[in-house]
């Protein structure tokens, strides 16, 4: 079942990636991973309050996922803003020559 989900996943990422361009899903790969890892970091440091009463655990799981997915958003932003700043660094650079293609019927 785990080589499904992730041939799953493998093929949902290259088809993103031809829909969108490496750039645009790179920054939704990172929009949707850092949330995940810091809501399972999170749920693993806050496992002995959580193994010591379910219910707690349970009842705690949606709040706190929420708060960190809202918490993480700033962090999440910061990274497309570089992204985005670097692709743009590189669209401006001064070894990039634009060209005009002029057919030779028009000349």
């Amino acid at each position: 079942m785990t080589y499904f989900l992730l041939y799953f996943s493998g093929i949902a990422l290259i088809w993103w990636v031809y829909r969108v361009g490496w750039i645009e899903a790179l920054k939704t790969i990172l929009s949707v991973l850092i949330p995940s890892i810091l809501i399972i970091l999170f749920n693993v440091k806050a496992g002995r309050l959580i193994f010591k009463n379910p219910a707690v655990g349970i009842i705690s799981v949606l709040p706190t996922a929420f708060i960190i997915y809202r918490g993480s958003k700033p962090i999440v932003f910061g990274i497309n803003n570089w992204i985005d700043r670097k692709r743009n660094e590189f669209v401006t650079s001064q070894d990039v020559v634009d060209a005009e293609v002029i057919s030779k019927e028009e000349a």
